[in-house]
């Protein structure tokens, strides 16, 4: 087994909660939500060739575009990223994560291979400066984690998600150690984020979660369909590069500061 191949427990149908039949007035506001993300997506395929000569503030509001444009409201508190390199890890639960990420801080994103097979997102991702992790391939790992210390001595932000695969909510994975070591040999610090969803009322929901063997298009529907969502994320303060003196421990540092906190997971599982 790879090590960049882990696995979730999480299902959609024992995970994700299940929504009560779409009513028909609901219809066109989630076609309309849809059709928003997708010129959105496609206005950044036209910028794309600018590359790194877009201000970092329009690619932040562009990507809180994407979110609210899906229906999902944004929330973003805690510290301010960086400058300078710096690698991003948060909890994974949903496809919505990627640009809440980069609303934080452009960052080129770590992603498995699969995703350059998405139909227009892969493209842009290849576009984007995307990091892809051929997850089957452990002796691929060494070069892997050279390529992100690279990335992140030239003074980029990189963003991964390093428990490698989506969760729902209810509980969380084991950090992977390898993105870690190259914020070691890079020396630059590590940021840990926090995400999270709930309805506008305060509950927290699972609705948003792309796990286990649920299709993106099932998944973008649910999404678009659903009402009150409300996606928060919270940046924690960057942990130092000399702070931890191994990614063992770098790992178990960041770790906690991503986990939902015990009210989330009461109310998930009750």
């Amino acid at each position: 087994m790879s090590a960049w191949l882990p696995t979730a427990p999480c299902m959609p149908r024992a995970c994700v909660e299940a929504s009560a039949a779409v009513p028909a007035r609901a219809v066109p506001r989630a076609v309309l939500r849809l059709t928003a993300v997708v010129l959105l997506l496609l206005t950044g395929i036209v910028l794309s060739p600018l590359g790194a000569r877009l201000p970092a503030s329009l690619v932040r509001r562009w990507c809180r575009s994407i979110v609210r444009a899906a229906g999902v409201r944004v929330r973003i508190t805690g510290a301010a990223a960086p400058a300078g390199g710096l690698l991003l890890v948060a909890n994974h639960i949903s496809w919505l994560d990627v640009p809440l990420l980069a609303a934080v801080r452009p960052a080129r994103m770590l992603a498995k291979t699969e995703v350059r097979q998405w139909p227009v997102a892969g493209w842009l991702a290849a576009r984007g400066g995307v990091l892809f992790i051929d997850r089957d391939r452990l002796r691929a790992l060494p070069d892997t984690v050279a390529r992100i210390a690279a990335a992140l001595r030239e003074g980029a932000a990189v963003a991964a998600f390093p428990e490698g695969s989506t969760w729902c909510g209810r509980a969380q994975g084991t950090f992977r150690r390898a993105v870690f070591q190259a914020a070691l040999d890079a020396g630059v610090p590590v940021q840990p984020v926090r995400i999270g969803y709930r309805l506008a009322g305060g509950a927290a929901t699972t609705t948003p979660a792309f796990v286990g063997d649920d299709t993106l298009l099932a998944s973008l529907w649910r999404v678009a369909t659903a009402r009150g969502l409300v996606a928060e994320v919270e940046v924690r303060d960057p942990i130092p590069p000399a702070s931890r003196p191994d990614r063992r421990s770098l790992a178990r540092a960041a770790q906690p500061q991503t986990a939902a906190p015990a009210w989330i997971h009461s109310v998930l599982v009750a």
